[in-house]
C-alpha cells in the first residue's frame, strides 16, 4: 500500500457489503460517543444536586419545612430529592390513620423509598446497556467485514493468470479498515461503559446510605408520636 492511499481511498474502493459495515460502525460509534457525554453531564449534575441536597438536610432544618420546599418543585426531582419526597410523602399519609402501628408505617415507608432509589438508579444508568452493546459486538462487526473483503479480494485473484502481492494488497488493506473502525468504535464505548457504571454504582451506594439514614430518623418520630 502506498502512502498516497487514504482511509477514504479505501473506503470508496471498499466493496459495497464493506462499505455498509463501515458506515454502521461510523454510525454507532457517533452514537455512542453523544450518549457518553450526555450520561457524563447528567451524572455530575446528579452528583452536585445529591450533595447540595444532603447538606442541606443535615443542616439540622426542620424536616416538615423541607418536605414543603421539596413539594413546590415534586414534578422536576431527582436523586435523594426524590427519595425523601417519596419516603416522606408515605410516611405522612400513613401516620394519620395508623398513628399506632409505628412497624406497618415504617414498613410502607421502606418500601416506598426502596421504590424511589430502584427508579433512580434505571434512570441513571440510561443508555449504558447500548455502550455496552457497542463494546462487545462493534469488534466482530469488523471482523465480518474484513474475512468478506479478503474472501472478495481472493476471489477476484483467482480470476487472473499470474497473481502478485501487488494485486491483493489493496483488497486485504479495504477489508482491515473494518476491523480498525470496529475496534475504533468498541474500546471508547467499553472504558466509558466501565467509568460511567462506576459512578452510578457509587451514587446508587449513596441514595441507598440516605435511605436508610433518613428511615431511622422516621422510625424515631413514629415511635415517639405512639407514645
Amino acid at each position: 500500500m502506498t502512502s498516497d492511499i487514504s482511509i477514504l481511498d479505501l473506503f470508496l474502493q471498499a466493496s459495497f457489503l464493506v462499505k455498509v459495515v463501515m458506515l454502521i460502525l461510523l454510525g454507532m460509534s457517533i452514537a455512542s460517543w453523544a450518549m457518553i457525554f450526555k450520561r457524563s453531564q447528567a451524572l455530575t449534575q446528579a452528583t452536585k444536586d445529591t450533595n447540595t441536597f444532603e447538606d442541606k438536610f443535615w443542616s439540622g432544618t426542620d424536616l416538615s419545612q423541607l418536605y414543603q420546599e421539596v413539594k413546590k418543585r415534586k414534578d422536576s426531582l431527582s436523586g435523594t430529592e426524590e427519595i425523601f419526597y417519596s419516603g416522606f410523602t408515605e410516611f405522612a399519609r400513613l401516620r394519620k390513620s395508623n398513628a399506632a402501628s409505628p412497624d406497618f408505617i415504617m414498613e410502607g415507608t421502606g418500601r416506598a423509598m426502596r421504590v424511589a432509589v430502584a427508579r433512580e438508579v434505571e434512570e441513571l444508568e440510561t443508555n449504558l446497556p447500548f455502550l455496552a452493546t457497542v463494546g462487545s459486538i462493534s469488534p466482530y462487526i469488523g471482523l465480518f467485514g474484513t474475512v468478506w473483503g479478503i474472501m472478495h479480494a481472493f476471489i477476484a485473484l483467482g480470476a487472473v493468470k499470474q497473481a502478485t502481492l501487488a494485486m491483493v494488497a489493496p483488497g486485504i488493506a479495504e477489508a482491515l479498515v473494518a476491523t480498525a473502525m470496529g475496534l475504533f468504535a468498541a474500546i471508547p464505548a467499553v472504558m466509558f461503559f466501565n467509568r460511567l457504571s462506576n459512578r452510578v454504582g457509587k451514587l446508587e451506594h449513596n441514595f441507598a446510605t440516605f435511605s436508610e439514614e433518613f428511615h431511622s430518623i422516621l422510625h424515631r418520630q413514629a415511635m415517639a408520636g405512639r407514645a
